[in-house]
């Protein structure tokens, strides 16, 4: 955990926030068709996929067609998720004015439903991006990632329990928006999620149905196969959602923070928040298409509602501007930062270590 107020002074903080802004202010002035012909282009081919990946395996009986199948329908998967989904229900194709890609109208193929989602991301984790007891996404309710949450035996489990949530994430996502933590507390009621939960059957329901259900049905005696390849698309869409987004806010050199040193920010800090409180992962093109560009979560927490496909281009200027001011910039290449997350994931399953007290030389000789 750091101190926001440490790192710059408040001229520098109010320097530092309108060179973000003009940068943003920047790509807002030049969106246009290209933007558009970009994320219509994506759709279709996310399309042609699933179309490609349900028809394949209508012939699951040869096991290239069935390897085939699941490779297309799994792709089809992450791309609805992470390159659609996630950022056009951020609305940053809002200005669009087209309906299909609306950022309150448009549903993802996920069992979490858009409105939930829309509350506990758009609006929890990015208002409150890595403030301690605000951000819920630290941890998602079950995991110890921060030295400053109270360790309890309970996070003994921690390998456990981040193993399960990556198997069963869009599960885990889907379930984040009760604030199960608040019930055990008694700070929400039973009555309080009614809304929440008609939701969550409603999606989950349709979502069950359609993959376990429905096509395996269609393909007849190959039922059994095609509801494998389903749950086998679904479950890579899992883990690799789950790293990705492990990867873009908990390696080792992410920063925490507290609602007392958030309480007064100005727009400089919460910009500063979102350097500090973010990775990026470095890869190709195709790499940054596959994680909806959320493989650049600085700029992303920057800039959540511009079109993800500028944040590579825009994120040698925003490294340039952290140098400029002293700031860390951190990236890596994803087995670096997955590797990273592990060990902080094992780490504090553990109590943490009690902070070194340093005595000072004349102290330590009159004690003598």
């Amino acid at each position: 955990m750091t101190g926001l107020q440490d790192r710059l002074t408040p001229e520098q903080v109010e320097e530092f926030g309108r060179e973000l802004d003009a940068l943003r202010q920047r790509i807002v002035d030049d969106l246009g068709q290209a933007d558009v012909d970009y994320i219509h282009t994506i759709i279709k081919t996310q399309r042609g996929l699933e179309v490609a990946g349900r028809a394949l395996l209508f012939a699951g009986f040869f096991p290239p067609a069935w390897l085939a199948g699941v490779g297309a329908l799994s792709v089809a998967k992450i791309l609805d998720n992470m390159e659609i989904g996630h950022n056009v229900m951020h609305g940053q194709y809002d200005w669009t004015r087209d309906p299909a890609l609306s950022s309150q109208r448009f549903e993802w193929d996920t069992v979490a439903p858009a409105e939930n989602w829309r509350h506990s991301h758009n609006y929890i984790h990015h208002t409150y991006t890595n403030i301690l007891d605000k951000d819920r996404d630290i941890g998602y309710g079950i995991l110890r990632m921060d030295d400053a949450q109270k360790w309890h035996p309970y996070y003994l489990g921690n390998p456990v329990y981040a193993t399960l949530l990556a198997i069963f994430f869009q599960w885990g996502v889907m379930l984040h928006d009760l604030e199960v933590e608040k019930v055990v507390k008694g700070e929400r009621t039973f009555e309080d999620n009614k809304p929440v939960w008609r939701r969550i059957l409603r999606k989950a329901s349709r979502q069950i149905g359609k993959d376990y259900v429905l096509f395996p049905l269609l393909t007849g005696p190959l039922a059994p196969l095609t509801f494998l390849g389903n749950a086998t698309a679904n479950l890579t869409r899992n883990l690799w959602a789950f790293a990705i987004i492990f990867c873009g806010h908990f390696p080792a050199d992410v920063e925490s923070f507290t609602e007392e040193e958030t309480s007064e920010e100005s727009r400089g800090q919460w910009y500063l928040r979102q350097i500090l409180g973010s990775a990026n992962i470095s890869g190709s093109p195709l790499f940054h298409i596959m994680s909806g560009n959320l493989s650049h979560q600085i700029e992303h927490h920057l800039f959540p509602d511009i079109p993800a496909r500028r944040y590579p281009e825009i994120a040698g200027e925003v490294r340039a501007i952290c140098e400029k001011y002293g700031l860390p910039y951190h990236t890596g290449p994803l087995r670096k930062q997955l590797w990273s997350v592990a060990k902080k994931i094992v780490k504090l399953a553990l109590p943490s270590s009690p902070t070194p007290v340093t005595v000072e030389p004349d102290r330590q000789l009159r004690a003598a």
